[in-house]
């Protein structure tokens, strides 16, 4: 596709914003992972871990986590990928990135599911700040 390059970088910046959740909180990060996990995993009979990394330096704790659900409206699997820092402080420092759920081939033309899948992880994350 031939645009201007601040066309192209504007619509990059909205297709990020669209399945992509970040926030910064006070939080003990093994507790944070714990109650996302539980709901995440039992929010959905489709829903699954589907790997994890960790890892640690000078007092920074690092996780990610990748889950996967099936999209009944989308017929096709979404996943949700969560990087979460946490720092010597006490603050979390989350990003969570939805993807999948379309079927063309150039351009995302069905992102409800990316949103669905995302709008439910906003819900457990504010219920865990307010909790």
């Amino acid at each position: 596709m031939n645009m201007p390059a601040e066309e192209k970088a504007g619509m990059f910046l909205w297709r990020s914003l669209m399945a992509k959740l970040e926030r910064h909180l006070k939080a003990d990060i093994g507790t944070l992972l714990g109650y996302l996990d539980h709901q995440i995993l039992s929010g959905s009979i489709s829903a699954s871990l589907e790997d994890s990394s960790s890892f640690r330096c000078d007092g920074f704790r690092c996780e990610v986590r990748v889950y996967e659900r099936f999209s009944w409206l989308g017929g096709n699997r979404l996943s949700l990928s969560i990087t979460v820092l946490g720092t010597p402080e006490g603050t979390v420092h989350l990003s969570a990135i939805a993807s999948g759920g379309s079927q063309a081939m150039f351009y995302k033309i069905n992102t409800l599911g990316e949103e669905n899948f995302l709008e439910e992880f906003r819900r457990i994350l504010d219920s865990y700040q307010n909790y």
